[in-house]
Order: structure tokens, then C-alpha cells, then sequence
């Protein structure tokens, strides 16, 4: 089809120009009398309704939709021929300049080619002229050859215009597969998550930190101390959709061992009978007792849970406190001003330290033990949580907070029939080695026991069913 097209061209031209023949005299170009709008080198389209060349054939339809250069302006051998008409390159076909629409102005490139070109054509002419050739023949060959050039590589051109094209709209529709392929998928995302659903949580926790048995001595002070406890936990979540926060509710398990100390200063007067039917008033003095409590217990907690779409929660509650096995330690140093004197008011004898021997004129005194009627004291605590948790891609989530716990009610009940630290068992004498032995706080001295501590906890949930973060301003479960 290319080859017919490059044929009918190299004819047309080869018609026009043995048509237009003129002898070397007439060969000088008159002046233009039609005043062109258009010049050389201008980019035009054919107009619709123009069916027709200057030569009278019908275009071919890929003409009007495509963008030509102007060639030249007015026949240049025979002005007679076409003087009002505008040779389009490539096609090289004569229109009139009223069937053109100039759309890109000069193109300067495209003016300094053409000129050239027909500067080339004009200077073969006169050289055919000069040498007594047919000069008509001569520049009608050198046409069709040009003319079979340029369309070779219209043609070579728009086979590339063609593969660009084809290249381009291959990588448009893989590029639009992939963007349905994806566009599917997160429709199918948000259909089979387009609500919250109510979910469960199992957690393992650990916390720890300051922790103290709430006593209160009239001679003494407890120090704080500490704890470490291990939380398992199950918990269920009410969510809804369109509501930032899930409700839920938490009980479970909790066992640790929390530890605090005391230091009291005893000032004790006493009156006994001993087993001889004598009266004895004792006074105990010393600077300083010191003991260590600990307990391992047990909690269960009943707690209101809130977690916001953004990881922050915060849980509130009471908690069951047991302790199931309260270790204790004293230390009565002898070193720290301690004074035991017994008056024998029958005859009237004081016996002092030096007098009175036993446990406490060897040195300090340790008595280790079990306060066994503090077991199964039942505590019931406020507690609070307060964190931040992270939602992973397993659909776990691991938190970080703070906790307190602090006793508001407790059972414990203390022994009143000794308010001393110090109990003696036997009478003072030469003879006899007076023992004594040194009772806990938590059994005969403290009259108020709570507990309070406060820390750090770490905790990982396993959710059911898996909680799942999908978009960055909503959270889906």
C-alpha cells in the first residue's frame, strides 16, 4: 500500500512538472500576486470539508487527521499552474490555502528545510539547463526518488508511532490490571471486615515495683519495699462500629511476692506473777527492732476495661488480694541501747542486763517464722491500669503501663493480750537463764494491716479473633 502510495506521489509530480515545463527563459520566477497567509515551514491541517487537491483527487482519510508542513507556496516553473496554492510536504499534494488551518505557527526548522530543498531542486534544474539534458525528465526522476525517500520513512516512522503506541498500551492495561487487581482486593478486605466484632483476649502479664504492707505501730516506722507479680488474665471486648472504643470486662489470675520492712523502737512496761506467786515488773527498753515481712499471695481481679482505636486503655476495679504464706524476720540487736530490767516488789531486788542471763546477753537475736494467723487474710484493693498497646501483624498486641493498687478493706485482726515486742517466759534468777523471745508485729503490735504497691507492667495479648489494623484512620477487628 506504501509502495502504490509512493508511485501515485512520484506520478503526480512528474504530470505536474512536464505540465509546467517552460524553456530556460521562462524559467524566472514573476512576482507573487496571491498574498499568503501561510509561510514555509508552517504546521496546518486539512479541513474536513476540503475533499479535493488543487489537482482534483480525493484524499485518503488518514489525511485530515494527521498535521502537515507547509513545502511551498505557489508553483515555482509555471506560475500559472496552481499560483494560489500550498504544497503540502510528505504527501506532496496541492491545497488551497483556505482548506488549511495553520495550528503551530512557523516552524523554523521546518521553513530553512523546505527552502533548501527546493534551492536544491531549482539549482538541478539549471544545471540540466546548462548542460543540455532534459531538464523536465531530470527533475521529475530526482522527485520521484525524493519522493520515495520520505515516504519510505513516513512509513518507517509510523511503524514506530505504531510500536510506541502498542508498547505504551500494553503498559497501560498492565498498569490498570494491577490497579484492579488491588482495588479487588481491598474491596474484598473491607467486605469481610467492614464491621468491629466482639472479641476475646487471653494475656500474660508481669509487673513490679514498690510495694508495702500498710501498717500502723505506735513505735515504730515500715519502710517501703517490693513486689513482683505474674498476671494471666481473660478478658472480652464489646465492639461497635463507629465507636472509637471497645468496653470489656478482665478477671483472671494473679500470684507474686511483695516484701517491706520495720523498724520500731519498744518502750514496754510489764507486770507479771511468776511461778513462785511473786510479783515482777519488767521494763523493756531498745533503740531499735527490726523485721522483714513478706507474703506470697494470691489476686483476682474483676476489672472495667476501655481501649481506644489509637492503642491507649485504661482498666479499673477491685481486686482480691489473699496471702497464702507470710514469712517474717526479727532482729534484736543488744548493741542498740537495750535495756531489760525486773523489780521484785516482794523483796524489793532489781536484776539488769548483766543479772538477767539468756538469748539476749549473747548478742543480737533472730527469730525466722511463719505468722500463720495472718494466713487467708482477705484484702479487697482498688486497682488502676493505665497504657498504651500495639496492635502487631500476627493480630496480637503487646502493651506497656502503669499500675496501683491500694488496700481499702482487710479482714486481719491482731492479737491484743501482749502490746510488746518482748515476752519473757521465765523469772529473772543467778541461778536460772531467763529466756524471752521476740513476737512479730503483724501478730501482736501492729493493729492495722492493708497493702499498697505500684510499678511498671508489660503484657502480651493473645486476641480472638485476630485484631487487625487495616487503615490508618480506622481500626477494623
Amino acid at each position: 500500500m506504501k509502495t502504490i502510495k509512493s508511485i501515485l506521489i512520484a506520478a503526480t509530480l512528474v504530470s505536474a512538472t512536464l505540465v509546467s515545463g517552460l524553456s530556460a527563459q521562462e524559467e524566472a520566477q514573476p512576482a507573487q500576486k496571491h498574498e499568503f497567509h501561510l509561510a514555509i515551514g508552517d504546521s496546518v491541517m486539512i479541513k474536513r470539508e476540503c475533499q479535493k487537491y488543487l489537482t482534483g483527487e480525493r484524499p485518503s482519510t488518514w489525511v485530515w487527521d494527521k498535521v502537515h508542513t507547509v513545502r511551498q507556496l505557489g508553483t515555482i516553473r509555471n506560475p500559472n499552474q496552481f499560483p494560489d496554492g500550498v504544497l503540502l510536504m510528505n504527501i506532496y499534494s496541492w491545497m488551497c490555502e483556505d482548506c488549511l488551518i495553520n495550528v503551530n505557527g512557523r516552524a523554523e526548522e521546518a521553513s530553512a528545510k523546505a527552502a533548501e530543498e527546493q534551492a536544491e531542486e531549482r539549482e538541478a534544474w539549471e544545471q540540466a539547463q546548462q548542460a543540455g539534458e532534459d531538464a523536465e525528465a531530470a527533475a521529475a526522476k530526482a522527485a520521484a526518488e525524493k519522493a520515495a525517500r520520505e515516504a519510505a520513512e513516513l512509513e518507517a516512522q509510523e511503524a514506530a508511532a505504531r510500536e510506541e503506541a502498542a508498547r505504551l498500551a500494553a503498559l497501560a492495561e498492565e498498569e490498570a490490571a494491577k490497579a484492579a487487581a488491588e482495588q479487588a482486593k481491598q474491596d474484598s478486605i473491607k467486605s469481610e471486615q467492614k464491621f468491629k466484632h466482639n472479641y476475646n483476649r487471653f494475656t500474660i502479664g508481669l509487673r513490679g515495683g514498690a510495694a508495702s504492707l500498710l501498717h500502723k505501730v505506735d513505735n515504730g516506722n515500715w519502710n517501703c519495699g517490693g513486689d513482683v507479680v505474674l498476671d494471666l488474665q481473660y478478658a472480652h471486648y464489646w465492639a461497635k462500629d463507629g465507636r472509637p472504643v471497645d468496653l470489656g470486662i478482665i478477671t483472671g489470675i494473679g500470684i507474686g511476692y511483695a516484701q517491706s520492712s520495720l523498724k520500731a523502737n519498744p518502750n514496754a512496761d510489764t507486770t507479771i506473777i511468776d511461778s513462785d506467786g511473786m510479783t515482777v515488773d519488767y521494763t523493756i527498753r531498745a533503740d531499735e527492732v527490726k523485721e522483714h515481712d513478706g507474703q506470697l499471695q494470691l489476686e483476682i481481679p474483676l476489672m472495667f476495661s476501655l481501649i481506644h482505636d489509637k492503642g491507649l486503655f485504661f482498666n479499673i476495679g477491685p481486686k482480691f488480694m489473699i496471702p497464702v504464706y507470710t514469712p517474717y524476720k526479727q532482729t534484736l540487736s543488744r548493741n542498740a541501747n537495750t535495756q531489760v530490767s525486773a523489780y521484785l516488789q516482794d523483796v524489793g531486788v532489781t536484776f539488769v542486763n548483766d543479772e538477767i542471763m539468756g538469748k539476749f546477753s549473747e548478742g543480737n537475736y533472730v527469730q525466722n517464722g511463719n505468722d500463720y494467723k495472718n494466713q487467708f487474710t482477705i484484702n479487697v484493693m482498688l486497682t488502676a491500669e493505665i497504657g498504651y498497646e500495639w496492635t502487631l501483624k500476627s493480630g496480637n498486641s503487646f502493651a506497656l503501663g502503669a499500675f496501683a493498687n491500694y488496700s481499702v478493706y482487710n479482714s486481719f485482726k491482731n492479737d491484743p493480750t501482749n502490746k510488746s515486742l518482748v515476752e519473757l517466759l521465765t523469772k529473772p534468777s543467778n541461778t536460772e537463764n531467763a529466756t524471752f523471745n521476740v513476737n512479730p508485729a503483724t501478730q501482736t503490735y501492729a493493729n492495722g494491716l492493708g497493702f499498697f504497691d505500684a510499678g511498671i507492667k508489660l503484657a502480651y495479648h493473645f486476641n480472638f479473633p485476630k485484631k487487625l489494623k487495616h487503615f490508618a484512620a480506622d481500626t477494623l477487628y
